[in-house]
């Protein structure tokens, strides 16, 4: 009789370790995915190239991000892309005048209550997921009933913090992702080319170290000066035929003159020429 009566408490146990067993699986793939939605964040938050031709460090990044452990994961996308509101970003060197670069850096801004919160959660679910790795079975009597019943609930409960997070990470992609695509469609716009080539921020101010026009003006005098300096009307000649987009007026200057002076990168003069006052120019020394 006692034989017959632990049959079906054998079989109800092989049953509940089954399935434990299943909601273990369960709960481990979606972290696997979890992981993996955090290290494209974590490698793709920032793009940057330098070099001419320009050369992204792009696969270095994501090979780097592809490395690292959750926990690392966590501290890395912490302050780097998860910042707060009260956090400004840090400073940066400036690249070397003679090498071209570039970078993008995409981050999602919290309150710093937020930000506290969400550190919290993701340390417990650093927690959780090395427990489910390491010590789930020191933690539960699999070979007993109750400790398969109590097993079970554990991993429901553990597959639902998971998924939340699964969840809210994925919402934090699409932002990211998001602001890739606006990012995009700037660096294709006219705007963005007046900002990068011609040094003309959105709002009509002029960088005129970094303009088309200050550049195109050195070019001519390096071919057009005598004595070491270039008649400014000549050079204006010169600009138009090589350089017809280059023109005083996106600059908001109606002269090349006015351009030299706004400029303030030019030494001007004048001179008299076959009777007539014309201004010359040449580049300030630094």
């Amino acid at each position: 009789m006692t034989g017959l009566a632990t049959q079906p408490m054998e079989e109800e146990l092989q049953t509940l370790q089954r399935d434990v067993q299943r909601m273990l699986g369960r709960c481990l793939l979606r972290l696997q995915q979890y992981e993996k939605l955090m290290k494209a964040i974590v490698a793709h938050h920032e793009i940057s190239a330098s070099g001419s031709p320009l050369e992204s460090n792009q696969a270095e990044r994501i090979a780097d991000a592809a490395s690292k452990t959750l926990g690392t994961l966590v501290g890395t996308l912490l302050g780097a892309y998860v910042t707060t509101d009260d956090v400004e970003d840090a400073s940066e060197p400036d690249a070397p005048d003679d090498i071209i670069s570039f970078k993008v850096k995409m981050s999602l801004r919290m309150s710093v209550d937020d930000y506290d919160r969400t550190q919290n959660d993701l340390k417990e679910l650093v927690l959780l997921r090395n427990n489910l790795v390491h010590h789930f079975i020191d933690q539960h009597d699999l070979w007993s009933l109750d400790g398969c019943r109590d097993a079970h609930d554990s991993l429901v409960a553990a597959y639902s913090r998971i998924d939340q997070n699964f969840e809210q990470l994925r919402g934090w992609a699409e932002h990211m992702d998001q602001a890739r695509r606006l990012a995009a469609e700037f660096a294709q716009s006219d705007a963005f080319r007046d900002l990068v080539i011609n040094g003309i921020a959105p709002d009509g101010s002029v960088d005129w170290p970094a303009a088309g026009i200050v550049r195109v003006l050195r070019e001519a005098d390096a071919e057009l000066a005598i004595e070491g300096w270039t008649p400014v009307a000549s050079a204006g000649r010169w600009i138009a035929e090589r350089h017809p987009d280059q023109l005083p007026a996106k600059y908001g200057c109606s002269s090349w003159r006015q351009v030299v002076h706004e400029s303030r990168l030019f030494e001007l003069r004048y001179r008299e020429v076959h009777g007539q006052r014309a201004a010359w120019y040449r580049a300030k020394q630094t």
